[in-house]
């Protein structure tokens, strides 16, 4: 008899713990849902919506002379600022810390008779040329027989310094965003 009541009460046990298991466990779930959608979802559609924490630009062409000029904003599509500014055309950081330097530049005009002629003495040269105590040469690039030059590298830059690029030669950038820009991003203190 005593098991009969053990069996009875078991099945007793599961029919009043079924029904409320079957209400528990997917409200329980679509509480995990929840949760997760404003603790982990929604800071992160806040912070895309917020600037970078970190210092970056990319820059197009300002003017056609020796010395690069830049300019940088959202009127111009996909060039921005954020953290370095523009002075006189001319990057200035305002952080120290490790940025990488990235530049592309494109000559006009590029034919076969301007590549064998002239190239092959056309230098781009980036540097930090203020303050002026401190100029430091950070990319040299020879064009040799190409109509197009590209590099990148990791230097430390302190606040307040200036980056300067100069074509030399009479030859003149692309003003084509594709072909010619410059940037920088902040990656380390």
């Amino acid at each position: 008899m005593e098991m009969a009541e053990e069996g009875y009460a078991r099945r007793l046990r599961h029919l009043l713990v079924a029904p409320v298991l079957r209400v528990v466990l997917p409200l329980s779930f679509l509480g995990l849902i929840i949760f997760c959608v404003l603790c982990c979802w929604l800071p992160a559609q806040q912070q895309m919506l917020q600037p970078p924490e970190c210092d970056v630009a990319e820059l197009q062409r300002l003017r056609q002379d020796p010395r690069l000029h830049w300019q940088g904003g959202p009127a111009l599509g996909r060039s921005f600022l954020h953290g370095p500014q523009l002075d006189n055309g001319q990057l200035r950081v305002q952080r120290d810390g490790i940025y990488r330097l990235h530049i592309q530049v494109t000559l006009t005009n590029c034919s076969s008779s301007v590549k064998s002629l002239v190239s092959r003495r056309a230098v781009l040269a980036v540097g930090i040329c203020s303050p002026a105590a401190r100029s430091v040469s950070l990319l040299r690039l020879n064009f040799h027989l190409s109509c197009t030059v590209s590099s990148q590298r990791l230097t430390y830059l302190a606040h307040g310094d200036t980056l300067c690029t100069n074509l030399t030669l009479p030859l003149l950038p692309s003003q084509n965003s594709d072909e010619t820009f410059f940037g920088v991003q902040w990656v380390h203190h």
